[in-house]
């Protein structure tokens, strides 16, 4: 399902969804580890629904569930490792325009 070679369209939606995050990060009263948790609260419902579109019923899904979950769960480490090192790798720079 992942495209290991994404297309400008594809980073624009990225930019997209985190411009969402950021804006809930502008509300004091609002932890940013809160608008984390609710952005993959969010991903894992949307991927949820993504994934049973491709069944036509629930025990069609309930058999695939564990190969779904471990699919998903490994494109998230490797993407997550690659955005990690390219933070570490580029620290002064992106933190720079963070608050």
């Amino acid at each position: 399902m992942f495209d290991s070679n994404p297309d400008k369209a594809f980073f624009d939606r990225a930019s997209q969804f985190i411009n969402v995050a950021n804006e809930f990060n502008q509300d004091p009263q609002v932890k940013t580890g809160e608008v984390s948790a609710s952005f993959m609260y969010s991903l894992t419902r949307y991927n949820a629904w993504f994934a049973s579109t491709g069944f036509e019923s629930a025990e069609q899904m309930q058999q695939k569930k564990a190969e779904m979950v471990a699919y998903y769960a490994e494109e998230y480490r490797k993407l997550l490792e690659g955005n990690m090192d390219d933070y570490i790798k580029n620290f002064d720079q992106y933190r720079k325009t963070q608050k």
